[in-house]
């Protein structure tokens, strides 16, 4: 019995797709970091602090579920 190759081609695309959307939201980001967030020190207050901190969970919760570690640890 011989398998039949399967076409990817459409999840392929897909994939690529994804990633070049996340590859742009990781350049932005990162640009927004470098820019401290459009905060100057003199402006920072507990409302910036707890922005930050809800983009920390967020972004802790992707980097768990990407490198197993965390809740997502096996």
């Amino acid at each position: 019995m011989t398998r039949r190759a399967t076409d990817n081609t459409k999840a392929l695309d897909a994939f690529i797709a994804a990633k070049t959307e996340i590859d742009a939201m990781l350049e932005r980001l990162a640009a927004l970091s470098a820019d401290h967030f459009e905060t100057h020190p003199d402006e920072i207050n507990w409302g910036h602090v707890g922005t930050l901190n809800h983009y920390r969970a967020k972004l802790r919760e992707i980097t768990d579920m990407a490198f197993n570690e965390g809740e997502h640890a096996e």
